[in-house]
């Protein structure tokens, strides 16, 4: 048979135990497994989730330790220099979908950590990698390098707060392991992220991600994190429910996969460090004790009665969500105060009223809950006048919703 032959490298020195356990406590924070399995009930590890970006869909690799298709015969400095800089084995770029800028800033021992753990732990898969679907120049993979070159971070990871072990620990979970600026900070006209840290005043003040808006985590008070606390922020992270707020869209699965199995004293680490951040890109507020009724900055002075987005919002949205827009608590979102419904970007508001979504199931939360999408019974203009009238009930002070913002995110998704 004419077929190249792939000798099995030798088996890698026995680990301490001590290391494979940290090695995979990197592996749940870096939520490798989240990226690396293909939906569907795809192999761990074994790649094939596409992910979209503007040049196209990139599909990620098989990290499972087989020796054809995985990375079974990388060795440690091999696996360094694509994780921390974004190049494979044979020299060849990887695209920044892989959040390695971030991980850019792993320490030494999480990495070597993690390697032991996806070598000796994780089951080999013989499943060959996809071809990214993306279009000239882009596939050109010579020109990644200047990308490189030009907006990686470089220095690894520094704490700007040495005497509180708290929030240095903090920052390194945020802005390394937890990725949390792959989509929680806009990207600008190279899709490099427009800040790395808490020193760029557009670091984690929300950006597009795979169609869903990944909300500002800045101390905003109106579509931030400005009005939870730090045990909130905490049992929000493990749980998916906290402070009327649910997790909805690409952050059930990161909760599901990854933060859901973080230590409480990470998860209080992690908040303490975002509670840090100052207000920037400041959206929307929630006065409810000065505007009982719909702001009446949103140019709609209509009553109730005659409102087109309070009768649908009483039609199809109150039985769950309450007249008050209160919710219910740990099942239903609450929408008054929502830092969602209160964010300039509406991209996740639409998208939910038109496919719905669910909550996260996790080992500690409560059961998952389901919203009904609303694509097949109201129209778009409906859709936006319900929305228009959350942004502006209870409180909420936001801008309105267009028929044209929902038609135009309907033709994006095709539904």
């Amino acid at each position: 048979m004419g077929g190249a032959k792939h000798s099995v490298p030798p088996p890698a020195p026995p680990v301490d135990a001590a290391v494979l356990a940290r090695g995979e406590y990197v592996a749940k924070a870096a939520d490798c497994a989240g990226c690396h399995t293909a939906p569907g009930g795809g192999a761990p590890f074994a790649g094939g989730l596409a992910m979209g970006s503007p040049f196209g869909t990139i599909k990620t690799s098989n990290i499972t330790p087989d020796p054809r298709y995985g990375i079974g015969r990388y060795t440690l400095q091999e696996f360094d220099r694509a994780v921390r800089h974004g190049v494979a084995r044979g020299g060849k770029a990887l695209y920044p979908a892989m959040p390695y800028p971030e991980f850019s800033k792993m320490s030494d021992d999480d990495l070597r950590a993690l390697y032991a753990y996806l070598m000796q732990r994780v089951a080999p898969v013989a499943k060959p990698n996809e071809p990214a679907d993306v279009a000239f120049p882009f596939n050109q993979r010579w020109t990644l390098f200047g990308w490189q070159w030009v907006f990686m971070p470089r220095g690894g990871f520094k704490s700007r707060a040495p005497a509180d072990p708290q929030w240095t620990r903090g920052a390194y979970l945020v802005q390394s392991l937890g990725h949390c600026g792959a989509c929680h900070t806009p990207r600008g006209w190279g899709f490099q992220e427009r800040g790395y840290d808490e020193t760029a005043s557009r670091f984690l003040t929300g950006g597009i991600n795979d169609h869903w808006f990944a909300a500002n985590l800045t101390g905003d008070a109106g579509s931030g994190l400005g009005r939870m606390g730090e045990a909130d922020i905490a049992r929000f992270l493990k749980t998916g429910h906290a402070g009327g707020s649910v997790a909805y869209g690409s952050m059930v699965q990161q909760i599901e996969d990854s933060t859901q199995y973080l230590t409480d004293a990470d998860l209080l680490a992690i908040a303490h460090y975002l509670r840090s951040l100052p207000p920037q890109q400041a959206s929307g507020a929630y006065a409810p004790a000065t505007q009982p009724g719909r702001a009446p900055s949103n140019g709609n002075r209509v009553p109730d009665a005659q409102s087109v987005g309070y009768v649908v919002y009483r039609s199809f949205c109150a039985k769950c969500h309450g007249d008050d827009g209160k919710g219910v608590p740990n099942v239903i979102p609450a929408l008054a105060g929502n830092a969602s419904v209160l964010a300039k970007d509406t991209t996740s508001l639409i998208r939910l009223m038109v496919e719905g979504g669910n909550s996260p199931a996790t080992l500690t939360g409560p059961p998952r809950q389901r919203m009904p999408g609303f694509a097949g019974l109201i129209s778009n203009a409906q859709m936006a006048d319900a929305l228009t009238y959350v942004r502006g009930a209870w409180g909420n002070v936001a801008q309105p919703v267009s028929g044209n913002d929902v038609a135009s995110l309907r033709e994006i998704l095709h539904k």
